[in-house]
């Protein structure tokens, strides 16, 4: 099985521990306020949300996807680190195994946040994975991004 790894930096105004609360700690409940009208729920399917957790992520009606199930691998707070492994979905992939994701949370110079995702596709025996391939996958990420800075900035009490 081959890998091909894409990484992806993204910037923002709000802080290293307020963006890994939202899109890591506190997931399951943030991201479905932060982004009603493409994520329904997020539940964990085993465990707490520690290492070895399984969570599903449930997408709005008429998309693509109706789910994604993803197995926690690493939950680091004090480096701000998590790495995950997507297991998982309501459609079959044809030319991917797996999907590993890490990403880790830095402040940025002058203040705000640098967070730097790096993904790894575990592409299966006999395929080769073009860029073009997971460019909706890098764009739904940006935009859950954009979506969760932007509630954050609109309410600054959220995961403060």
């Amino acid at each position: 099985m081959a890998v091909t790894s894409y990484t992806e930096e993204f910037t923002s105004t709000v802080s290293p521990a307020r963006l890994f609360k939202a899109l890591v700690t506190e997931s399951h409940v943030f991201i479905p306020k932060a982004v009603p009208g493409g994520i329904k729920s997020v539940e964990f399917l085993e465990g707490d949300g520690s290492a070895g957790s399984v969570k599903q992520t449930n997408l709005v009606d008429g998309g693509k996807l109706k789910f994604m199930k993803h197995r926690i691998d690493v939950v680091d707070v004090e480096n701000l680190y998590t790495k995950y492994t997507l297991i998982g979905c309501d459609i079959e992939f044809e030319k991917v195994e797996s999907v590993v994701s890490e990403i880790k949370f830095e402040a940025a110079p002058g203040g705000g946040c640098v967070c730097k995702m790096t993904s790894d596709y575990h592409v299966k025996a006999g395929y080769e994975l073009k860029v073009e391939e997971v460019k909706e996958g890098k764009l739904r990420a940006s935009g859950l991004f954009k979506a969760v800075e932007e509630y954050l900035i609109a309410h600054p009490e959220e995961c403060a």
